[in-house]
C-alpha cells in the first residue's frame, strides 16, 4: 500500500481509502475511490486478528493469504447480478495479505436491514429468490457459498440482494485447502452435516438460505445459544421450532429445514415455492392449530410411553431431484403448518414432550388415536439423564461395540449420542444413537475421524451420580426460568491451545438463549455461564 499525502491511504497506487464499511475478526472493508477510472469501488483488506502471524507462524498466514485468492477466484469464476463483482487483486507474493477490489453495493446488508425489524413473509420471499439465483449460479461453476448469512447478503438501492464473501467456498477441484480441525462457516447459519464433519453440498446451502429467512421473518435465531459449542450442540440436536409470522414462507421454511439432506427439495423446487409465496397478499398467514406444534416421533421408533401419535414416523426416502414436492401451494401450507420435520429425534428434550406430543396426536374430536400393536403392550423406558440411565446406554454402547472409549457423549432425556471408537484403533468413530426403550436407531449411524488434538476417554471413571446434583444447580444458577431443553455433554480432553481435560457439562436452554455449567469427572463444578437476562 502507498501512504501518500498524510491521512491519505492509497492501495497499488490507485485505490484511495475513504472510509470504512464493516469487518470482523479476519479484516476490514473500505469505501474507495478508483483513481484511475474515477469510480467507486470496495476494497476488502485482509488483516488477521494477530498481526505477527506471519511471524510465529508463516504456515497459518499462508493458509490466510491462499484463502482470500481462493475467494477471488471463486468470485470470478460466477458470473451473475445477484452476485458481488470482483474487479481487481493486489497480491504482494508470500508473506502479504491481497486485497479484494470488488464492486461497491450501497444499499447496505440484509444483517442492517434486519436490525430495523421482521421482514414480511412475501418481501423476504422475494429477497430469498435473489439470493438463490446467486447460488444456483455458484453452484453451477462448481462453486458452495458454505456461509449464507444476513451479513454476506447486500442490497443494492432498489433492494434486491446481492451475495458476497466467498472467502470459505467449497470449489471442487480446490476442497484441500479447507483448514482441518477449523470451523469453517459461522455456526448459526451451518447445515446439520456441515457440523458433523461432512462437506455437505448444494443442499447445504439452502439450509442456510433457509435459515436465514426463518429469522428474516421471525425477528430471532431458532438454535442460537449462548456459546459456539450449545450452538452447534443445538443445529445437531434440537428441533427447529415451528415459526409462527412465517405467513406463505412456512412451505419453504418447513421443507428445507429438515436435517437429513436427501429429504430437502431441489433448487428448482425451492425457487417455484419462493416465488409461490412472494405472489402472496402480504397479510396471508397459513391455517394454523390451536396448540404449540410438537415435531412427529422420532424415525423408525415407536413414541415413548405414555405419548399417542396418529402414525410412526419413517426416514425419508432418498428421491431423485426434480420430484415435486407438493402439487400445490394450499396442499405444502398445510402440510408444513401440520407436520413440522425435524429430523432425527423428533420429541422435545423437556420433561413436558410427552404431554405436548400426546396433544398433537389427538384426533378432530380430542380422542387419541392408538395402533393396535401399542395399545397391546407400552414400551418400557427411562430417563437417560439419571446416573442410572447414563450407565444403561454406556454398557449398552460397550455390548455393541466392544469398545470402551468415547470420542463424544451426548446425554437427552429420551436419548444419548456418542461417538464410539473403532475398536483397535486411534482415530476412528462411529456415531450411535440409543434411545430408551426402543435400543439403537440404526438409521442414524455416522462414521467419522478424530481430528485436531481431541484424545477419546473412558467414561468409567466419571461420578455420574453427581448429575441430579449437577441438574438441579443448573436449574438454580442458569437464570433459564422455563427450559425447553436440557442435556449433557462430554467435554473430551485435548491438547488444543494447552491441556484440556476430561469432564462434563450441562445446558439448559429455552426459546430465547440458554447457559450451560461445566464440571470435572468428579462433579465439581469448574465454570457456570448463565443465560442473558
Amino acid at each position: 500500500m502507498n501512504e501518500g499525502e498524510p491521512d491519505r491511504r492509497v492501495v497499488d497506487g490507485r485505490f484511495e481509502l475513504e472510509s470504512r464499511l464493516g469487518g470482523g475478526g479476519m479484516g476490514t472493508v473500505w469505501r474507495a475511490r478508483d483513481l484511475l477510472l474515477h469510480r467507486y469501488v470496495a476494497v476488502k483488506e485482509v488483516r488477521p486478528p494477530d498481526i505477527d502471524l506471519a511471524e510465529y507462524d508463516p504456515a497459518a498466514a499462508e493458509m490466510l493469504r491462499q484463502r482470500v485468492l481462493r475467494e477471488a477466484r471463486a468470485l470470478a469464476r460466477v458470473e451473475h447480478p445477484n452476485v458481488v463483482t470482483i474487479h481487481h487483486i493486489v497480491d504482494g507474493g508470500e508473506g502479504t495479505y491481497p486485497w479484494l477490489v470488488m464492486e461497491l453495493v450501497q444499499g447496505g446488508s440484509l444483517a442492517d436491514r434486519l436490525e430495523r425489524g421482521p421482514m414480511a413473509p412475501a418481501e423476504a420471499a422475494r429477497l430469498g429468490s435473489g439470493v438463490l439465483d446467486a447460488l444456483n449460479a455458484a453452484h453451477e461453476a462448481g462453486v458452495q457459498h458454505r456461509d449464507v448469512k444476513p451479513a454476506n447478503v447486500l442490497l443494492r438501492t432498489d433492494g434486491r440482494p446481492v451475495l458476497t464473501d466467498f472467502g470459505i467456498a467449497a470449489i471442487r477441484d480446490a476442497t484441500a485447502l479447507t483448514a482441518t480441525g477449523s470451523i469453517i462457516g459461522t455456526p448459526d447459519y451451518m447445515a446439520p452435516e456441515r457440523v458433523s464433519g461432512q462437506s455437505g453440498g448444494p443442499a447445504a446451502d439452502l439450509w442456510s438460505l433457509a435459515m436465514m429467512l426463518y429469522v428474516a421473518v421471525e425477528g430471532y435465531h431458532p438454535l442460537q445459544r449462548g456459546t459456539t459449542l450449545a450452538t452447534l450442540a443445538a443445529v445437531l440436536q434440537e428441533d427447529v421450532p415451528p415459526p409462527v409470522r412465517a405467513g406463505s414462507l412456512m412451505p419453504v421454511l418447513s421443507c428445507v429445514l429438515v436435517r437429513d439432506p436427501e429429504a430437502r427439495p431441489d433448487a428448482g423446487t425451492v425457487g417455484r415455492m419462493l416465488v409461490a409465496a412472494a405472489a402472496q397478499p402480504q397479510d396471508s398467514r397459513p391455517e394454523t392449530t390451536s396448540y404449540r406444534l410438537a415435531p412427529p416421533a422420532p424415525p423408525s421408533l415407536p413414541p415413548t410411553s405414555g405419548m399417542q401419535t396418529t402414525s410412526r414416523r419413517r426416514r425419508p426416502e432418498k428421491r431423485s431431484r426434480g420430484v415435486a414436492v407438493v402439487s400445490s401451494v394450499v396442499g405444502v401450507v398445510l402440510i408444513g403448518t401440520l407436520a413440522w420435520k425435524v429430523l432425527p429425534g423428533g420429541n422435545s428434550d423437556n420433561n413436558g414432550s410427552a404431554a405436548s406430543a400426546g396433544a398433537a396426536g389427538q384426533t378432530q374430536q380430542g380422542t387419541p388415536s392408538v395402533s393396535a400393536s401399542e395399545s397391546s403392550a407400552a414400551v418400557k423406558t427411562q430417563d437417560m439423564l439419571t446416573p442410572a440411565g447414563i450407565r444403561t446406554a454406556i454398557k449398552a454402547f460397550k455390548e455393541k461395540t466392544g469398545s470402551d472409549r468415547f470420542a463424544d457423549f451426548s446425554v437427552y432425556p429420551g436419548y444419548v449420542i456418542a461417538d464410539v471408537m473403532v475398536k483397535g484403533s486411534q482415530t476412528r468413530y462411529t456415531s450411535y444413537t440409543y434411545r430408551s426403550g426402543t435400543g439403537f436407531d440404526e438409521a442414524f449411524d455416522n462414521k467419522g475421524t478424530i481430528i485436531g488434538g481431541d484424545q477419546p476417554v473412558k467414561l468409567d471413571d466419571f461420578n455420574w451420580d453427581a448429575v441430579p446434583a449437577l441438574l438441579k444447580r443448573a436449574n438454580k444458577d442458569l437464570k433459564v426460568k422455563d427450559p425447553t431443553s436440557r442435556y449433557l455433554l462430554l467435554r473430551s480432553p485435548s491438547t488444543n491451545g494447552g491441556n484440556t481435560p476430561a469432564g462434563m457439562a450441562i445446558y439448559l436452554s429455552d426459546d430465547y438463549g440458554g447457559g450451560f455449567l461445566e464440571a470435572n469427572t468428579k462433579g465439581t463444578v469448574t465454570r457456570v455461564e448463565p443465560a442473558d437476562e
